[in-house]
């Protein structure tokens, strides 16, 4: 083990919890599986495949947007800062800031696959052998503490990179956001990755890449329920659906049946109507102007870089 990387902690997600949530979303009139769990070992790789389509400009925009403003963005966080990202991933943006920042004091990765998790840190400790890493597995939209930190540093930073915050509906993100302002404390940053709203073409050509990797990536949480909760959905009797929905602002991610049937969870049968969905995912679009307002109550907004078509927003908040 590096010696600049801590041991895990570890919030291992309930296998109970985790199933009364899925029977919940499955007894709504408009079925549903929470998003997490899109990102099992599988999923991740997929997601990474995903962000480096052409189809799909988030990550591509995203990060064309810190290549671009890094010095900007590095001197807005400051000097010995502590950054804590949401939702790690294979960690490639941090690494951005890592190389950007002036001796940043550490860096907590938070992320629901423990697996990937593991692979990202020996990675990331091997490159950067003087920064101290604190990886956390946990799914952070649940409770779980922070590492107890016995050194200086100038502020804390969430990191909240890839728009991932347009996974929840508005009252929703607010809230959450200001559970993340009450655990940091005020004066300390929120860095966000917002996807602005634009035209409904380019929004779902996003999600229906020609090569079918997002779809893959959407099949693969019943391939997962199957695998660690002991479901029999057949992948073949279901199909991926992804479309914008204008009047809430948001893409839509459905798994479609594609005939009558029934899938066992948990002991009980579940009846799906031939068409009938499952939404796996919301993907809410954003102006600046709508996010700053969101979470007005407990940020204020201090700086935004975008790209010139105006497509992806990164944007800088104090906790008030």
């Amino acid at each position: 083990m590096n010696r600049n990387l801590s041991r895990l902690k570890k919030f291992e997600p309930e296998k109970e919890g985790l199933l009364e949530e899925i029977l919940k979303g499955f007894n709504k009139p408009q079925k549903e599986l929470p998003s997490k769990l899109f990102y099992d070992e599988r999923g991740s790789a997929l997601f990474d495949e995903i962000s480096e389509l052409d189809e799909y400009y988030l990550t591509r925009t995203e990060t064309s947007i810190m290549l671009d403003n890094i010095e900007n963005i590095c001197s807005v966080l400051g000097k010995n800062c502590l950054l804590i990202e949401l939702g790690s991933g294979s960690s490639r943006k941090i690494r951005l800031l890592l190389s950007g920042l002036q001796d940043p004091a550490g860096y907590v990765p938070i992320d629901i696959s423990e697996e990937y998790l593991i692979t990202s840190v020996n990675a990331l400790a091997s490159d950067y052998p003087s920064l101290r890493i604190f990886p956390v597995y946990a799914d952070y939209t649940q409770p779980f503490s922070l590492p107890i930190f016995e050194f200086t540093h100038s502020k804390k930073v969430v990191y909240y990179p890839g728009s991932t915050i347009g996974n929840f509906n508005s009252a929703y993100a607010s809230g959450f956001l200001s559970r993340i302002a009450n655990r940091i404390g005020k004066g300390n940053g929120l860095l966000i990755g917002i996807d602005l709203k634009k035209d409904k073409k380019i929004l779902e050509d996003a999600y229906n890449d020609q090569k079918g990797v997002t779809a893959e990536f959407n099949l693969n949480i019943l391939q997962r329920l199957n695998r660690e909760l002991g479901t029999d959905f057949n992948i073949d009797e279901w199909k991926h659906l992804a479309f914008y929905n204008s009047d809430e602002g948001r893409i839509e991610m459905h798994l479609q049946s594609l005939k009558d049937q029934n899938v066992q969870v948990n002991g009980s049968l579940t009846t799906f109507a031939k068409n009938e969905t499952i939404l796996t995912e919301y993907s809410y679009k954003y102006s600046v102007e709508d996010f700053k307002d969101l979470i007005s109550d407990s940020y204020n907004l201090e700086k935004v870089w975008t790209d010139k078509e105006n497509k992806f927003g990164i944007l800088y908040f104090t906790v008030v």
